[in-house]
């Protein structure tokens, strides 16, 4: 895939330092960008990377103008979006021939095991979004999607 070949580990932070434990509610106050992971930059977000949380994360997802995440998998978890500002477009499916798009306020579900690839609609705007996973491990268990594969 070349330079935009994924990178399924992502940035190396040390995501503890953003987390309060105050015994038992783990608190996260300061949700910037901290990391990146294929074409899409994070805030800390809560997972098992810094929380005892064994099957579920939560992050804050940035796209920029005219970013694209390469298409992808989610093996064997849920993913639930929450749009905050801006619109993307997905194509899906074998081949990612299918497409629908999704504005801020729009709340969408991604089926375990769906090639998708996401598009920030706009070339001068940001797509925030929440992003939650029923996987503790955020990215381990995502696998890149050739497009052209079916």
């Amino acid at each position: 895939m070349g330079e935009t070949e994924l990178n399924l580990t992502g940035e190396q932070v040390d995501l503890t330092k953003f987390v309060e434990d105050a015994g038992g509610i783990h608190g996260l106050r300061d949700i910037d960008k901290v990391r990146g992971w294929n074409n899409i930059e994070y805030g800390a977000g809560l997972s098992g990377k810094n929380t005892p949380a064994t099957k579920l994360s939560m992050n804050k997802a940035f796209i920029p103008p005219g970013g694209v995440a390469a298409a992808h998998i989610h093996v064997d978890f849920d993913v639930m979006v929450f749009l905050l500002k801006g619109a993307v477009r997905h194509e899906f499916g074998p081949g990612c021939r299918e497409s629908v798009v999704h504005s801020a306020g729009d709340m969408f579900y991604i089926e375990p095991g769906l090639p998708h690839e996401v598009f920030n609609c706009s070339d001068t705007d940001w797509v925030e979004a929440i992003v939650a996973r029923s996987d503790a491990s955020e990215w381990q268990n995502i696998v890149p999607y050739d497009r052209d594969s079916e």
